[in-house]
């Protein structure tokens, strides 16, 4: 494995059990990585689950979370 590229952005996407996995890492000047962020399925299913929970009960909010089965903290990769 070389170095990774200088002053470069690589995205990656894959699926995942719940839905699409996003990779994003930039590497700045010098070739040495300077940000990376992965999105969860999750992060945007939330909303998914607040359009469903509109009119609806916070009652009902387990049973709705547990049938969109969604990540709290987005690291169940």
């Amino acid at each position: 494995m070389g170095k990774p590229a200088r002053a470069h952005l690589s995205a990656s996407l894959v699926e995942g059990w719940r839905g699409g996995i996003c990779h994003t890492l930039l590497t700045d000047a010098r070739g040495v990585f300077a940000r990376a962020k992965i999105v969860d399925p999750s992060f945007h299913n939330w909303f998914g689950l607040s359009l469903a929970m509109r009119g609806q009960p916070v009652s009902d909010f387990p049973l709705c979370n547990k049938s969109f089965n969604l990540s709290y903290c987005g690291h169940d990769l």
